[in-house]
Formats: C-alpha cells, structure tokens, sequence
C-alpha cells in the first residue's frame, strides 16, 4: 500500500484524480494513511466482471495493479478492455498482464522475465516508489560520521504497519545480548507485543520505549543512529534518507531482497527471524558494531544513500502518463 501512495502523491502532484480500490479498512493506520491525502476509497472487488464494472463507473483511464492476491485473468480482462494498465511486482509476474510491469528491487534489473505481448518492464532501484514525507527528509548531500552526535545511540525499530511476524520482541532481545548501552524507541502495534517488548530483561544503560504506528516514520529514522526493519519496500526508504539500516529478513519472500542488499554494503544483516527467535544472541555481534562504531554506521548510510536517489516514482509517473495520453 505504501508504495501505491508514494505513486498516487506524484500523480496528484500532477493533477491526476487519484481512487483506491482495496480492503484498507481492515488495518485502520493503513486506512488514515490514504483518507489523510483526500484519496477516495472503493471497496476490493475481485472477479473480472466486478473490476470492468467498477472502473467503467468510475470513468478510469489507467489502473495500477498492486496485489499478491488477484488472480491473473482480472489482469488479463482489465487489460483487454482498452485500459492503459501497470503493475507493481515483486520478481516473478505470476501470470499477470499490463502494460507496463514496476519491480523496484535491487537487482531486479539483471532478470529477465517473460513479458506478456507488447508490455514493457522498469527495473531496479532507479524505479523505487517513495512518499513525499520520505523525500522531504532525505539529505543534500551525503551522512556524515558525526550526523547526530548521541552519546547514548538512538534505535529506531519498525517492522511493517502490524509487524505481522512478531519481530519486534526478538529484535529488542539481540539488542540487549550485545550488553552495550542504547536507547530504543519500538514500533509495537498490538498489545501483545507491548507486553513481549516489555519482559525483556535489559543490562545497564538499556532502555527500550515502545510506540503505536505511527506516520512520522521518516523523522524518527532520521532522528535515529540505527533503523531497524525488516527487509522489505521500507529498506529502500531507509536508504533513500541516508540511515544505517539494519534489516531482518522476516518472511522467506524477503530472502532475495535481503542477500542482494546486504551484498552492497548499503546495510547490515542483522540476521533472519527464525534464527533470532531460537536464539537472539546470534545477531548481538553485528548489533555490536553498529552500536559501537560510529565510522561503520557512516559508511553504511552514505552507501545507502548513494543507491536509492528518491526520483524512481517520477519515472515511473512519466511512463504511466505518456502511455494513457499516447492510447486517448
């Protein structure tokens, strides 16, 4: 959903007319998300017939598919229908058609899927889609060793709108194996992992403060010595604003995006979930470093922001509305 967002903000910023189609109600932060920027909400549908149906009513001139739940002859219907169509994937199309196909990951640029006849295919970190709060906060130029200073390092920890893998808890156990002081601040966005966060036994100048989701993500992680999240869209936004990112690889389809990120150098493995729930002292080491050693964290934050230059959704914007003047 947030990357559809970041897309929706740049074609409003043009004068588009901007509507959601989706189940957004059913996690309320993700919902003020869009109602916040004055962005119509329909309700998902999920047969073809539905889809010709809605977006006939509603009088589109181009759709933007992000779903890893639609079945791919609702892409083929839209698609036939005359509809300029792009689709945001994430490695294989799984069957779907458009016009054109987004795949913002690192990497993604060197594979070479199968497209559907006369589609065309943006790849890699030149297309990452980000918000404008994002965009707002990355720096001129790039992070300095001495960007903040603390005495005590800052950690920001966010794990996705509901931190649906429970990873929180876990993260927040590495950080105290490294017995090394630092000063938390965690995304928990369900009572249960409050109370998880909280019985975690804490050394000397450990603390750990716990927080609902927010929409101030980018000023915390700026504000912040060491994000942590796991490795999924929101590295690239961690990059973008020039953090020393540390990623936990949460759900086996982050496993690709996770090994190709922590090969550049641009971020840190902290490790994978199922190993830091068996044992949280694996990740202590790098959490360590990072913790320790302002020169590494430096170096890890100008990388980033050198990788991800935050005009990915201009490009992609320029794509979408040269193909809809080009097909009235």
């Amino acid at each position: 959903m947030m990357r559809s967002l970041a897309l929706a903000e740049e074609l409003l910023d043009r004068g588009a007319e901007v509507v959601f189609v989706c189940d957004s109600h059913t996690v309320p932060w993700a919902n003020d998300q869009i109602l916040s920027r004055d962005i119509a909400v329909e309700p998902a549908v999920w047969t073809p017939a539905e889809h010709l149906e809605l977006f006939g009513r509603l009088g589109l001139d181009a759709v933007v598919f992000d779903s890893y739940d639609l079945d791919d002859y609702v892409y083929e219907a839209v698609r036939r229908s005359g509809l300029t169509t792009l689709a945001i994937v994430d490695g294989e199309l799984r069957g779907a058609e458009a016009d054109v196909f987004v795949d913002q990951n690192l990497g993604s640029e060197l594979d070479d899927p199968r497209l559907p006849a006369g589609a065309t295919r943006l790849a890699g970190l030149d297309y990452v889609l980000l918000r404008s709060d994002v965009l707002s906060r990355r720096p001129a130029d790039t992070p300095g060793i001495a960007t903040h200073g603390h005495e005590v390092p800052r950690v920001f920890a966010f794990f996705g709108g509901t931190d649906a893998f429970g990873a929180g808890p876990h993260v927040v156990a590495a950080l105290a194996a490294t017995g090394v002081p630092f000063e938390a601040t965690v995304v928990a966005p369900r009572p249960e992992l409050v109370e998880a966060i909280e019985a975690v036994a804490l050394g000397p100048g450990q603390r750990v403060d716990t927080t609902g989701p927010t929409s101030q993500l980018a000023a915390a992680v700026v504000g912040s010595d060491l994000a942590l999240s796991a490795s999924g869209t929101s590295t690239w936004e961690l990059l973008c604003l020039g953090a020393t990112a540390g990623l936990v690889c949460v759900a086996d389809n982050q496993v690709m995006g996770y090994e190709r990120t922590i090969a550049t150098g641009a971020a840190a493995g902290v490790g994978v979930l199922s190993d830091l729930r068996s044992d949280p002292g694996s990740a202590a080491p790098v959490l360590r470093r990072l913790l320790t050693d302002p020169a590494e964290r430096a170096r890890l934050a100008s990388a980033g922001w050198r990788l991800v230059d935050g005009k990915g959704r201009a490009r992609v914007a320029d794509q979408l509305l040269d193909l809809v003047q080009r097909s009235s």
